[in-house]
């Protein structure tokens, strides 16, 4: 009480009272609400992103349509699949028979990344309950993972962001895929129109948004490093994989060490 009569701040204060042995007041964590004002934000903030998505989703239809499923099976598969990466590799491997291991083995490695994602998440997301965690991590995507990870970091604590700005994407996905299967053959091949630099588009302005200082550096170039070697080296999709798993290798060393 004599020390801040005497104009020592806080900090000071702490400081002092750790060398007497005292254990200094820790601060509280930011509080994570679930609420109707996180929901309609990440919906809305993710809006502009999910128009992108769906041009992707776009050409998902139209493979989809040729690979012979109709506008029903398409739907379905977006609907409760919603995975973009791992349902354009699945219509390309489509044919009869269908090689389920094959799809089965590829679609795992593809989205085995979103362990890592989930995880990175849950300081925040592990103080909801259950049921409002694994709901949100149902519409986790790419896209609205990064923008969760900038709203958290920003200390927003609207722990529904992740459920609005996933509900925004999975609309999007869903009815452009509708009009990618109804155009069908129409179309030819979607990419001529660029529509598979799209995403890429959207992962460089995510990754703007990430950017923490020059720390960040080396487990991007790590990365993708990685990713470039192995996507030289195997088949399929394990670049994607191998390329977070080093990422976050060195991240582990880094801090651990």
């Amino acid at each position: 009480m004599e020390q801040t009569q005497r104009g020592e701040s806080p900090r000071e204060s702490d400081a002092t009272s750790g060398e007497r042995g005292e254990e200094p007041t820790e601060p509280e964590s930011e509080p994570v609400t679930f609420g109707l004002s996180g929901l309609r934000a990440g919906f809305l903030t993710c809006v502009p992103i999910a128009f992108g998505v769906a041009g992707y989703g776009v050409a998902f239809g139209v493979l989809a349509s040729q690979a012979g499923l109709s506008v029903a099976e398409a739907t379905l598969m977006s609907a409760t699949v919603f995975a973009g990466a791992a349902q354009i590799i699945a219509v390309e491997l489509w044919t009869e028979p269908i090689p389920i291991a094959a799809l089965v083995v590829t679609t795992f490695a593809v989205n085995l990344r979103y362990s890592l994602m989930g995880a990175a998440l849950q300081p925040w997301l592990g103080r909801l309950s259950p049921t409002k965690i694994y709901s949100s991590l149902c519409l986790m995507a790419d896209e609205n993972w990064a923008l969760t990870m900038r709203e958290f970091r920003a200390g927003n604590g609207r722990g529904a962001f992740l459920l609005g700005s996933g509900i925004a994407l999975w609309l999007f996905w869903v009815v452009s895929t509708i009009l990618g299967t109804v155009a069908g053959g129409s179309v030819g091949d979607p990419n001529r129109y660029g529509v598979d630099f799209i995403l890429v588009a959207v992962f460089v302005a995510l990754v703007v948004e990430l950017w923490d200082g020059r720390s960040t550096l080396a487990p991007w170039i790590v990365a993708l490093a990685t990713s470039v070697v192995a996507a030289e080296l195997l088949s399929g999709q394990w670049y994607i994989l191998l390329g977070g798993l080093t990422a976050a290798l060195l991240e582990v060393i880094r801090h651990d060490g």
